[in-house]
């Protein structure tokens, strides 16, 4: 099987480990190792704030086998940081101040070039022309991650046709954050893959979105699409990345992803990732309550299972687990700087060009439709697609939301 022998699991004699992951003042929060098995476990004055976090993650930790495993981490998710690492510690240190109503911007994805040779339909890419200037990119970088940010995305278009972003990867400080980067592999070789890994990228995510060449390639709107997809995905396995297969998950393909994950199996990638379509108004199809039952069966068919690439989905660990990011846990920055709750959501509330991005994640704080925890998107609620509809015909995206009227 192609990729079965890149970052296999490293054999260790049966030992048990006790590591303390973080120690503060009320709180200490310790891993117990025992093989692959692991479990965290919380002392002290703060333990109760923090227990719902833990107790979701033990239980997945428990049902569920990891990512990638070897003698000196797990990665339970390419989406998580290893346990144990600093990265980790962060996070945990983040959630528990979310616990104290504190939020947080982990996960922060950064749009670095509207460069790309696809075409998609689906892209969110902001309109507009020119990229943000490096060190601009660098400043908001250093921002997010002194607010807290453990998981850094360079996404569309494709990163990988802005030179800089090995420079990108390689300023992100590895002591405070994971960084992932989506491409659709059209730059990709060899020699790039292996620039990637110097860099010290964390995971290298490639969507697909059929097991048939040509509806990929239709998708993307480049003939040969497919090819290029799947061969940057071997290509990031051969220089020793995580590689992630990811695809969109709509009523039109819900039938096809047993045959995508049997593929992603086949060129060996670590995880499979699916990502509930999202409308961009009105109209558009939304998944439905069946369809996320199969997705959630697979997820839990696939993951208690003992080999193949691990199973993601926001449709479990955004639904079930932690509720939905955007507002909460993530931050998007757009291309021309606007920043906004997630990619999915065509509001900007500040640009980094002028605004401080203390002051935007206030502003997004401040906006009801990000309190409280929600289990679907928010994108997916007909209320919050009405407010959607007031954006004017034409008018570029994002849409700045104090012209809009609640």
């Amino acid at each position: 099987m192609e990729g079965e022998n890149q970052m296999k699991p490293d054999h260790v004699d049966s030992q048990d480990e006790k590591i303390t992951l973080l120690s503060i003042p009320g709180l200490s929060i310790r891993m117990d190792k025992k093989d692959d098995f692991i479990q965290l476990k919380a002392t002290g004055g703060l333990h109760k704030a923090c227990t719902p976090f833990l107790s979701r993650i033990n239980e997945r930790l428990k049902e569920e086998r990891p990512a990638f495993v070897t003698k000196d981490y797990v990665v339970a998710s390419t989406w998580l940081p290893p346990i144990p690492s600093k990265p980790f510690k962060r996070l945990l240190m983040a959630e528990t101040q979310i616990a104290l109503g504190r939020y947080i911007p982990e996960t922060v994805s950064f749009e670095i070039t509207r460069q790309c040779k696809c075409n998609c339909e689906h892209c969110v890419v902001s309109g507009g022309e020119g990229d943000l200037d490096i060190n601009t990119i660098k400043r908001a970088i250093d921002l997010v991650l002194d607010m807290g940010a453990v998981v850094i995305v360079f996404t569309e278009g494709d990163p990988m046709m802005r030179e800089e972003i090995y420079e990108l990867i390689e300023y992100v400080d590895k002591e405070r954050a994971i960084v992932n980067m989506y491409t659709p592999g059209t730059e990709m070789t060899p020699e790039n893959a292996r620039r990637l890994k110097e860099a010290g990228l964390h995971t290298l995510l490639v969507s697909l979105y059929s097991t048939n060449p040509a509806k990929h390639d239709a998708v993307r709107r480049l003939e040969g699409a497919f090819e290029i997809a799947t061969g940057a995905m071997k290509m990031g396995l051969e220089a020793g990345l995580l590689v992630t297969m990811a695809t969109h998950v709509s009523p039109k393909n819900i039938g096809e992803l047993p045959a995508m994950y049997e593929l992603a199996r086949q060129i060996g990638v670590h995880e499979f990732s699916l990502w509930e379509s999202v409308p961009k108004k009105k109209g558009d199809s939304i998944i439905t309550e069946d369809d996320r039952r199969i997705v959630l069966d697979m997820y839990h068919r696939v993951n208690s299972a003992g080999k193949g690439p691990r199973l993601f989905s926001n449709s479990y660990f955004e639904g079930k687990m932690l509720g939905c990011m955007a507002g909460q846990r993530w931050l998007h920055v757009c291309v021309n700087g606007a920043v906004k709750p997630c990619p999915y959501i065509p509001f900007s509330y500040g640009n980094i060009s002028r605004d401080s991005m203390k002051d935007i994640w206030e502003s997004i704080r401040k906006d009801k439709a990000f309190r409280g925890q929600r289990n679907t998107c928010l994108m997916q609620e007909r209320e919050y697609l009405e407010l959607v509809e007031k954006i004017p015909e034409g008018a570029s995206k994002p849409y700045d939301i104090e012209k809009i009227e609640h």
